[in-house]
């Protein structure tokens, strides 16, 4: 008697091994490169040091007195992080195009979730690696963070590092050189964060600015990435605008995810 056929993986199996693998290719890449690590933590790190100290002494927001400006501005030096870090790693999906890699995964017969997974967790682990280094300065700030408050904290700096990542990828898919995306995505989004309440807070704001920060998702990241660092984690999860800036967040996840994944389903010509 013939010996049977081994089993073929199961399609969740194989979904799971090809997204490690893509998110652990794009994570040492990134850890092999010492000037990208660098250049990535360093310029959020300027922005927070220089432009706290210049702006401390007048920096009065209304209900946020006694507070400087460098305990006021260091979620939004959180968020620019994850921001820059999340979305420039998708780059990669340009480079791989050029170099031939991308038409060999495609053409693989493995999941097209696979990849978009792939390519989003890799680009997340990366910019929580350097949020998290960035997250240590925090006990030197006396800001009163819990146990409970850091959980919160790093589930609402995963949610948006997916966002953003997801947003990335997406745009990234159909563009044909480095230098557009550069420019597509500093156009883009940067005012999404200058419009987040990173730096200055919607309270006072202009009407027609605060309108923006409103329908803004990263305004809704900001937010439940802030709360945690002034408040108990009871309180936090009980206020109505938690709330609504959580599930804003979960929803531009999601929609980020099955944007990419439609791209990626659908066969531009160049690939």
């Amino acid at each position: 008697m013939s010996p049977q056929p081994s089993a073929l993986p199961s399609p969740s199996a194989s979904l799971f091994s090809v997204s490690a693998a893509l998110a652990r290719r794009e994570f040492t890449r990134f850890i092999r490169q010492p000037q990208r690590v660098v250049g990535s933590l360093g310029q959020p790190v300027l922005f927070w040091v220089f432009l706290g100290a210049g702006f401390t002494p007048s920096f009065q927001p209304p209900g946020m007195s006694g507070m400087s400006y460098l305990e006021y501005f260091y979620p939004g030096v959180l968020m620019m992080m994850i921001l820059f870090a999340s979305v420039f790693s998708t780059i990669t999906v340009i480079e791989d195009r050029d170099q031939g890699f991308l038409q060999g995964v495609l053409v693989a017969p493995i999941p097209r979730l696979a990849i978009v997974l792939g390519k989003v967790f890799g680009g997340t682990s990366i910019a929580l690696f350097q949020a998290v280094i960035l997250l240590l300065a925090t006990p030197f700030l006396g800001l009163p963070v819990t146990m409970g408050g850091l959980a919160l904290i790093v589930m609402a700096m995963v949610l948006t590092s997916i966002g953003y990542t997801a947003l990335g990828f997406a745009i990234a898919w159909s563009m044909k050189s480095t230098a557009g995306f550069h420019a597509i995505m500093m156009v883009f989004l940067m005012p999404l964060w200058l419009l987040s309440g990173a730096l200055f807070p919607t309270a006072g704001a202009p009407g027609w600015l605060a309108g923006l920060m409103a329908i803004n998702p990263v305004a809704h990241a900001m937010t439940i990435l802030r709360a945690p660092f002034y408040a108990s984690p009871a309180s936090v999860l009980a206020s109505a605008s938690y709330q609504t800036g959580l599930a804003v967040v979960v929803v531009w996840v999601a929609l980020g995810l099955w944007v990419s994944v439609r791209r990626v389903s659908t066969r531009d010509g160049g690939l």
